[in-house]
């Protein structure tokens, strides 16, 4: 085996879910040869969600890769940190604590919602509130998953339209 396709596999092991671009970012390897090696290896196996393809060792089974790669994005992984540390709460409570537009964060708990992490829960006047499906399991997701800077930033930029967009 390869030291390129050893180093790719141990730092996939390190961070379950990381996504295609940012593993090039990280490890600083042509697109076309992580391409190569990922195909040519048992150790590592792939996930699509969201848009992107997310990479872990083959340990974790299809729910549990969904569920780190809905967490893998900044602004899910820091609502979901809100309703581990206040409990349920309504979605523009959320959203002011985190600094997203509403929008924004509609559109991470729809995919956090897919992920059965969060759900809407809708009293007898409509009013919605979001409670996490399991707080214990969830904590241990979201130990897995630490976002690396390239995945912050690009959130950040997004926070940064969202706010001059409602000005």
């Amino acid at each position: 085996m390869s030291e390129t396709r050893d180093r790719i596999e141990a730092f996939v092991s390190d961070n379950p879910g990381i996504h295609f671009s940012e593993l090039v970012r990280r490890l600083d390897v042509a697109r076309g040869q992580i391409q190569y090696h990922l195909r040519r290896t048992d150790s590592v196996v792939s996930t699509d969600f969201s848009g992107r393809t997310h990479y872990f060792p083959p340990k974790y089974d299809e729910r549990e890769r969904e569920r780190i790669a809905a967490l893998r994005r900044e602004t899910a992984s820091d609502a979901t940190a809100v309703l581990l540390r206040r409990g349920p709460s309504g979605p523009e409570a959320v959203a002011d604590h985190i600094g997203v537009a509403r929008s924004t964060l509609e559109w991470h708990l729809d995919h956090l919602e897919a992920a059965d992490l969060v759900e809407k829960r809708r009293d007898d006047r409509g009013r919605v509130t979001l409670a996490l499906v399991d707080p214990e399991e969830t904590l241990s997701l979201l130990e897995t998953v630490d976002p690396g800077i390239a995945v912050r930033l690009v959130d950040r930029f997004a926070r940064l339209l969202d706010g001059l967009l409602e000005a």
